[in-house]
């Protein structure tokens, strides 16, 4: 009973085993769910798979028409073993290839229509010739293939007319689209550019933003449209028009170079198959026109005038202009226009820095915001000047009193941002372009200035007195004038011997000098309003003053050893404008120095010779203690020790 048990079971597990081994054996040919709506005059392609088959990997394909008028008769299209396998009305077409089957894989092919025609309606049927020992499973599939009449329609309603555009510029492009289908369609807009671009051929096309089948807008692939596109410098709106057509506008806010080439707008019509995918069943392509992009460095044109070279009196308004042009019209881009002036040096600063210094007079920002530069102060300039933006492309600079530290060379520096009206602080400019000079030069009063630093006599300095310096400051001019003094102090390097003393001073004449600090450091000033100035991180106290016409005094409270060295005092001149302004004239001048040298108190001198006594005597106490006391151990040890 057991053994029959054991039998059953090993042949219904064979049975199983065959069943299953048949049933994935099974050949099975698909295609794609119907019916297919396609545009008359557009291509069609109908995927066909086999699988489940036995013998050679690269299986034929046979199509044939069933057309809904033809009673059941079948029309031969195309087959992949048989030339002579199309009927009549399709031998032309698939010798010419309008009408053909391009292989996927061995076992996968699609049939092919370059241009469906009306007549291509119907129920097209994909068979697969037998490779099988067995005849199993299906050996075709079918699906109805509808013609619908194309009713694709686009148009422009504003065309590129291929003149120059400078950098920067903004351009709208509209395109009207529009179909009319019985059937649910979605339309797609796409506008693109073909050429331009770094690196691209002539006719490669670009696609820069589109409203896409599931009605988004789409920017174009690559950085750069999306960073506009985000920016906000790439719009497409849909916009209803007459006639039943939408209309689609791009605006490009800033044009670039890179943007030339020639414009096109795409509209394609888009239908969901019954398998849920989207087709693309008509497409049809307008050309709008060539673009060319000027670049900025080609149009803009930044000048100043007067031209040339200025001379004015003291005291007179100047007045200089910058016109910039070029630039896009609409006002897209946003400009930066400074004033820059590489002053007049003397010869001393000449050496040192080989030229005059270019400096910032004042700006006119992206955001209409005027600004003076950090030489704005110079002569006193505060309130004595204005920058205003006249008319479009043009900026002026007036200063009210022109003084000796307004004459330069003048230049107009305007940076441009294409496309951006309020660029941020760190934004780069798209470019910078420069003014020629305008050198303005001043008729001014001959000054003359001399200065003297002495100290007056009296008894030798020491430490913890008072010192006093006097500076004698001399003006010749013609109108009326302040000097600004100041006292430095520069440590002398090396001790050395030589000069006159007086008083604890040390008068430095022609010969041999000690080695001082080239700069020194500012011990108080003396502005030409009277303001006096101590340096506060001083030691010692110090305080300055005007004694009398002229006379110029500065006292060291309490001086110490750091407070020696040489001192010298400083003289500038200031000037007074027609106006009432005051002016630094630019004369100056620079005293001889005077090498203060401070002696120590009697006190002070006392207090060594005693240190000194008091450290003998101890020593010498502490020497006799010792003798003594080692003498009278010594003898105290003899006197013990046994006879």
């Amino acid at each position: 009973m057991m053994m029959k048990m054991a039998s059953w079971r090993w042949t219904a597990a064979l049975i199983c085993l065959q069943w299953v081994f048949q049933y994935t054996l099974c050949r099975e040919v698909t295609l794609p769910s119907g019916p297919l709506y396609r545009v008359a005059g557009f291509p069609l392609s109908i995927p066909c798979a086999v699988s489940g088959y036995e013998g050679s990997r690269t299986q034929d394909f046979e199509w044939f028409l069933y057309r809904e008028d033809s009673q059941g008769r079948q029309m031969g299209v195309i087959s992949t073993r048989d030339p002579g396998f199309p009927y009549a009305p399709f031998q032309a077409r698939v010798r010419s290839g309008e009408v053909r089957v391009e292989r996927d894989s061995g076992d996968k092919a699609r049939l092919v229509f370059q241009r469906l025609r009306a007549d291509d309606q119907g129920r097209y049927e994909c068979y697969t010739p037998s490779t099988d020992s067995k005849y199993q499973g299906n050996y075709s599939a079918s699906v109805a293939v509808k013609v619908i009449p194309d009713t694709l329609l686009i148009s422009y309603s504003r065309s590129l007319t291929g003149q120059p555009v400078p950098e920067g510029a903004e351009i709208t492009l509209t395109c009207s689209a529009a179909v009319q289908s019985k059937q649910h369609t979605h339309l797609s807009i796409t506008f693109g550019v073909r050429g331009g671009g770094s690196g691209l051929g002539s006719g490669t096309p670009r696609e820069i933003i589109a409203i896409d089948k599931e009605l988004s807008v789409t920017p174009g692939r690559g950085d750069s449209y999306q960073k506009r596109y985000d920016d906000g410098e790439i719009t497409l709106v849909k916009k209803s028009g007459g006639g039943g057509r939408d209309v689609y506008v791009m605006r490009m806010s800033a044009v670039a170079p890179d943007d030339s080439g020639a414009y096109f707008c795409e509209a394609s019509q888009w239908i969901l198959d019954p398998d849920g995918a989207w087709q693309k069943i008509a497409q049809r392509t307008l050309e709008i026109g060539n673009l060319t992009v000027q670049p900025l460095a080609d149009s803009l044109s930044v000048t100043s005038t007067p031209r040339g070279e200025v001379t004015l009196q003291l005291g007179s308004p100047l007045t200089l202009t910058c016109e910039v042009s070029g630039l896009a019209p609409g006002g897209r881009s946003g400009l930066l226009v400074q004033w820059m002036r590489r002053g007049t040096v003397s010869s001393e600063d000449r050496a040192l820095t080989g030229g005059g210094v270019e400096v910032e007079v004042a700006r006119y920002g992206p955001d209409g915001v005027v600004s003076w530069g950090d030489d704005s102060s110079r002569g006193g300039r505060g309130g004595g000047g204005s920058m205003e933006k006249e008319v479009e492309g043009r900026y002026s600079l007036r200063l009210f009193s022109a003084h000796p530290a307004d004459t330069g060379v003048y230049r107009c520096a305007v940076s441009v941002y294409a496309g951006r009206l309020n660029p941020g602080p760190s934004s780069a400019a798209t470019l910078t372009q420069r003014s020629e000079g305008v050198t303005v030069n001043l008729e001014t009063k001959e000054v003359k200035v001399s200065a003297v630093a002495n100290l007056p006599r009296g008894p030798l300095l020491k430490r913890g007195d008072t010192v006093t310096l006097l500076c004698n400051v001399s003006v010749v001019t013609s109108g009326p004038a302040q000097v600004a003094v100041q006292w430095l102090q520069r440590a002398v390097l090396p001790a050395q011997e030589g000069g006159a003393t007086a008083g604890g001073v040390v008068i430095e004449k022609g010969g041999d000098k000690p080695a001082v600090e080239e700069k020194g450091r500012v011990l108080a000033s003396l502005t030409y309003e009277g303001l006096s100035r101590p340096n506060k991180n001083h030691s010692s106290e110090v305080s300055m003053d005007r004694v009398s016409l002229g006379t110029y005094r500065l006292r060291i409270f309490s001086a110490q050893d750091q407070d020696q060295g040489l001192f010298v005092c400083q003289a500038e001149v200031w000037g007074q404008d027609p106006r009432g302004g005051w002016y630094n004239t630019g004369a100056k001048a620079q005293s001889e120095g005077v090498r203060v040298y401070l002696y120590a108190r009697a006190a002070d001198l006392l207090l060594i010779p005693l240190v000194v006594g008091m450290s003998t005597a101890l020593f010498v106490g502490v020497v006799i203690i010792a003798t003594v006391t080692c003498c009278f151990m010594n003898r105290l040890a003899r006197q013990r020790s046994p006879k």
